[in-house]
């Protein structure tokens, strides 16, 4: 059995351009780390604030890269260059409002300010992507907020079964 892959898409003009250090994109490593039980591999990719890398990037990371899951990080503010909702959008055949509206409400427990994030999470095929702001502690938040859902969703996509570490996040399966 092949070992489930996860794409991790860190969507930053600066991170991009060698202005600074993508912190988001290994916080994310680190908290599904955390998370998973299940051997798993990384396939991480960075792209500037635009929608075509972002666009094409997801696309490849599902399709050509087979990554049953693609998380995103940055892009979700309401500034102009701020495009990963739309992005993500494009290539998703379904979205799933429920993940969006999971992590600004777990946000608001910290900041004021989450009502501005428009992350988003949808399918495409067999995958599963969700768009997490860019502020490394947010992510870790978000996820888990949301991760507990993570693993049934991908059951259902036909994708891998991923177990988590029941110690640090319980995932929600319903009884057969």
């Amino acid at each position: 059995m092949p070992v489930p892959r996860i794409g991790i898409l860190t969507i930053s003009d600066r991170a991009f351009a060698g202005a600074y250090e993508d912190r988001s994109g290994p916080a994310i490593r680190q908290t599904l780390e955390d998370f998973l039980a299940t051997p798993w591999e990384a396939r991480g990719l960075l792209v500037p604030d635009e929608r075509e890398p972002i666009e094409g990037a997801l696309r490849a990371l599902c399709d050509e890269e087979g990554c049953c899951l693609v998380l995103t990080t940055g892009g979700t503010g309401p500034a102009p260059r701020d495009v990963t909702p739309e992005a993500t959008a494009a290539v998703c055949d379904r979205i799933l409002d429920g993940f969006g509206e999971q992590m600004r409400a777990a946000s608001l427990r910290f900041v004021p300010t989450a009502i501005l994030s428009r992350q988003v999470a949808g399918t495409r095929g067999s995958s599963l992507i969700i768009n997490l702001p860019g502020n490394p502690k947010s992510i870790r938040e978000c996820l888990e907020a949301v991760f507990p859902a993570v693993p049934y969703c991908l059951d259902l996509l036909g994708g891998p079964r991923l177990e988590t570490r029941e110690e640090v996040i319980h995932s929600f399966r319903p009884p057969p």
